[in-house]
């Protein structure tokens, strides 16, 4: 009972006791599940009509883009630059489409299996041109070459030779029946649009005067620099008028911050450039004495690695496509030259040039068995038979193979950095070959028959080792540079009033970037500043960031956040600088306006101080160009258009640089013009079109797009 008694002279203790154990335990599942929610937020980049998605699945979609790029390019990989346009087009593809899919399934739209048939059967839609389902013929998209070749590739998944090259083909044709599914959704969509759209006979004939009736009109401008800005009062309360009747103007749809930075590109000293000068001296002596080419370019560091394969002009960068055709075969450059552009020291040895064929049609028979020796033994006796005049494509589907005709170009293998030897000997042999010959190709792993079918666009071809040399910095010129901005960043990182007071003292510059928006892959243009990107968007207001190294490792950066501005209207203090010169010009128009107040005739207005010009060929269609104030003017056309031949307008038109009077002397028809109702109907429906076309825009604001790209790329 005592104890009873204890308890209950305790128990609003006890009651806070225990509630508290209760939230700490409730409280510690709500931390963990907040850790889960954003957990889950890193993994998502971005949100559209409220469908997460995430990085893994974007990623996806990136590299299917960019395997189809890549294999229509002949390229084994993209740059930088290349990717983060390659994100952009595939994140907005991706918005798009979506916004569509969500409109159409409103609507009951879709696209049939039917009408993805009568598309194929047709063959002219643009896309499936850049298939590998053309005929060389008819130079269309043939049908037939994908029902074979969709037969063709069940067959190929038992063999493996052959079965990872007809899977990237089946990947890519597959991107392109997605791709023509989701563009013809979009088509019908936007014809259903379109249908919305009409014009009429009235509209019609007031469009067609307007832009064809020409008028010469008198003149009278004021220019408002007529008056100096310090005769002009313009108060906080002026400005704040006008942001309040100009507030949409002010209405952002994505967050954007604004920075203050300082960077330091560290360059090579001159020392350095000495050394990487004898590198390059020690090149040029190993091409003029026959040295092993591919070495002596690797040796060097050359950015372009010697591939051995004719190539025309426009495959080499430009500074060294303009000196291969000066150049005589064998001859070396006797000093290295240099290209600022790239910031490279070059040296060039023109090997061979030769008249080949920008394209080759070809077929081929792959002979693989157990061992080189069985393959070589089989590909003689079907090398013999061709010879003798059997069929080839009966051969090739004897020993399970197409052997159907294929295209190859210039650019399918120029741009490859890297080319295999026996990849080098392929095409050396394709280039080489007359129409109809043959080869019979040893490679270690067996053997190719290959026949050239046709030979076009024969041009000059070029079989040069380039050195191009990157001029760098050596360690010991980072490390000086990296430690005297480091002390600049260390002493300075309580405040950004510290950094730009020291700055100077350094020999640093604060530079400033306003309405940074996390859709951008860099700061102020510097690569690989993507660390620092992610660290504006975190940070709160006022605070200084670490030092980062960017660029291609020789860039230092150190960053402030001086503003944020949420999605929605900018504050009047945001916006405050920009609105004045807004404010000024309506305020001298104001007072250009009281100066001609009354005045009815254009000689009137002179006396006021106006200058007078005759302007002929003013039409409603076109701005006026004022010479006198050096502005075009819509106002004028449209205050010109409503007043009638022979009459003065009584009102002070309101311009971008100045006020003015108009007297219209004269109105005709343009010579030759013949009104065409139905054609002017046409013209202004798809002027309507056009702006209707503004659809896509509209949608996005709506489907509260969330963009965390940044995150990851």
């Amino acid at each position: 009972m005592a104890a009873l008694g204890s308890i209950r002279k305790r128990g609003v203790t006890l009651i806070i006791i225990v509630a508290l154990g209760l939230f700490a335990f409730i409280a510690g599942d709500m931390f963990k599940g907040c850790e889960y929610f954003e957990g889950q937020k890193r993994q998502q980049v971005g949100e559209v009509l409220g469908e997460k998605v995430s990085v893994q699945d974007f990623q996806k979609l990136v590299d299917e883009y960019s395997d189809v790029i890549k294999m229509t390019q002949g390229r084994d990989n993209l740059s930088e630059e290349e990717m983060n346009q390659l994100r952009d087009q595939v994140w907005s593809t991706y918005v798009n489409n979506k916004l569509i899919k969500a409109e159409a399934d409103k609507l009951g739209l879709v696209v049939t299996d039917k009408e993805m048939q009568d598309i194929l059967k047709e063959g002219t839609n643009p896309i499936l041109l850049q298939s590998p389902f053309v005929n060389q013929q008819t130079g269309r998209f043939d049908i037939s070459l994908l029902t074979k070749f969709q037969s063709e590739y069940k067959k190929a998944a038992a063999d493996s030779q052959l079965a990872e090259q007809y899977e990237r083909i089946n990947n890519f044709w597959l991107f392109i029946e997605k791709t023509l599914r989701e563009q013809t959704l979009a088509m019908k969509y936007q014809a259903l649009l379109s249908h919305c759209l009409f014009s009429n006979p009235v509209s019609a004939k007031m469009f067609y005067e307007g832009s064809t009736n020409e008028c010469e009109v008198e003149l009278a401008s004021l220019a408002y620099n007529t008056i100096n800005d310090n005769q002009v009062n313009v108060t906080d309360a002026d400005l704040k008028a006008y942001y309040d009747a100009h507030k949409e103007e002010f209405r952002q749809y994505v967050e954007t911050r604004d920075i203050k930075y300082v960077t330091f590109q560290v360059k090579p000293s001159q020392a350095d450039r000495t050394e990487q000068m004898k590198i390059m001296q020690e090149a040029i002596k190993g091409l003029q004495e026959g040295n092993n080419i591919a070495e002596v370019v690797r040796k060097a560091g050359s950015t372009i690695p010697y591939s051995g394969l004719p190539v025309r002009s426009s495959a080499f960068p430009r500074d060294i496509a303009t000196q291969l055709d000066s150049m005589a075969v064998g001859q070396v450059t006797a000093t290295p030259f240099e290209t600022t552009s790239d910031n490279t020291l070059n040296a060039i040895k023109l090997i061979a040039k030769t008249q080949l064929p920008d394209s080759v049609e070809y077929r081929q028979i792959q002979v693989f068995d157990a061992s080189p020796e069985v393959a070589r033994t089989k590909a003689d006796s079907i090398y013999k038979a061709l010879q003798a005049g059997a069929n080839f494509d009966t051969l090739a589907v004897k020993y399970g193979q197409p052997g159907q005709k294929t295209w190859l170009t210039s650019v399918m293998y120029e741009n490859n950095t890297t080319i295999s030897e026996d990849t080098k000997t392929l095409l050396n042999t394709l280039l080489t070959l007359g129409t109809n010959e043959m080869k019979n190709i040893q490679f270690p792993q067996g053997n190719l028959i290959v026949q050239v079918t046709d030979r076009r666009a024969m041009t000059t071809k070029y079989d040069a080792a380039v050195v191009k040399h990157n001029v760098v910095f050596y360690n010991a010129t980072y490390s000086e540079a990296y430690n005297k901005f480091a002390q600049f960043v260390s002493e300075n990182q309580n405040s950004l009033e510290d950094i730009e007071k020291n700055a100077p003292k350094f020999g640093y510059q604060v530079q400033e970037r306003k309405d940074l928006a996390n859709t951008e892959h860099a700061i102020a243009g510097i690569r690989n500043s993507n660390e620092a990107l992610r660290w504006v968007f975190e940070a709160k207001k006022g605070e200084v960031s670490q030092l980062y190294e960017c660029g291609n490792q020789d860039q230092l950066l150190v960053l402030a956040l001086t503003d944020i501005h949420p999605v929605g209207y900018r504050t009047f203090e945001s916006v405050k600088d920009m609105l004045k010169n807004d404010v000024l010009r309506d305020k001298k128009y104001e007072m250009l306006a009281g100066k001609l107040k009354g005045v009815t005739s254009i000689a009137a207005a002179k006396q006021k101080g106006a200058v007078v010009t005759t302007v002929p060929q003013v039409t409603f269609s076109a701005p006026v160009f004022v010479q006198s104030t050096g502005a075009s003017e819509p106002a004028i056309s449209g205050a010109v258009a409503a007043t009638p031949q022979g009459k003065f307008c009584p009102r002070v038109i309101k311009g971008n640089n100045g006020a003015y009077m108009v007297q219209v002397t004269k109105k005709t028809p343009r010579e030759g013009a013949k009104f065409d109702a139905k054609q002017t109907e046409e013209q202004l429906k798809n002027m309507a079109m056009q702006a209707a076309g503004r659809f896509m825009q509209e949608l996005y604001l709506k489907a509260d797009i969330v963009d965390n790209r940044y995150l990851f790329f």
